[in-house]
């Protein structure tokens, strides 16, 4: 695992790099304007209506800059976005980033199921080392808002039921977008109740 992440490590301070000029010059008003056909499934504000969609406010610019081009590119396939970022350029995706960056994160609240946030708690902070799965605080940072420098997402606040489908695409690889394989490698050790628990955890954690 410690091979895994510093590969990981290497690779996002190269892509880092890449896209540093791109960053520095993102244009948070250009986003908004590039932005307005994404309200109908990530909200006005930036916090979706419903559980299929993520909230995008308060999300690492970096990362969303990051699935925004994917998406474009065929990297990572979402049927729901087909054709809805097709013309943008290396810029437009960061200027939308930087656009849902600037907003307040959604406060979201955990289910009341005291099993539940244990188990959650515990593959957050602590991982599980007889499974293989690393804390996914060393990632996502304690607070759940994710680490901008290395395009690790903000999952604080996240709809439970997007990050659960979001477990099982990695798990399956039908989503496989996550360099060096990291999040593939974690998801396919995770059962349902894994996937669920962890899913609750962010969802109230702030």
């Amino acid at each position: 695992m410690r091979k895994l992440l510093a590969s990981l490590a290497i690779t996002m301070g190269a892509v880092g790099v890449a896209h540093a000029d791109l960053q520095a010059d993102a244009d948070a008003a250009a986003g908004r304007d590039k932005a307005q056909a994404c309200a109908a499934c990530h909200g006005q504000q930036g916090i979706s209506p419903s559980g299929a969609f993520p909230n995008l406010a308060g999300q690492q610019a970096s990362y969303l800059a990051k699935q925004i081009m994917d998406i474009r590119d065929g990297n990572r396939m979402v049927a729901q976005m087909a054709g809805q970022v097709d013309n943008f350029s290396d810029q437009d995706a960061w200027d939308v980033a930087k656009y849902f960056a600037e907003m307040d994160p959604a406060l979201g609240q955990a289910e009341d199921d005291e099993a539940l946030i244990e188990r959650g708690r515990e593959l957050y902070r602590a991982g599980d080392m007889a499974k293989g799965i690393p804390a996914c605080s060393a990632c996502h940072s304690p607070t759940g808002e994710g680490i901008g420098s290395a395009v690790y997402p903000a999952l604080s606040g996240q709809k439970h039921d997007y990050v659960v489908s979001t477990l099982q695409d990695f798990a399956t690889g039908a989503r496989a977008n996550d360099p060096a394989a990291i999040m593939r490698s974690i998801a396919t050790k995770m059962s349902d109740g894994d996937m669920a628990a962890v899913a609750n955890y962010v969802r109230g954690l702030h």
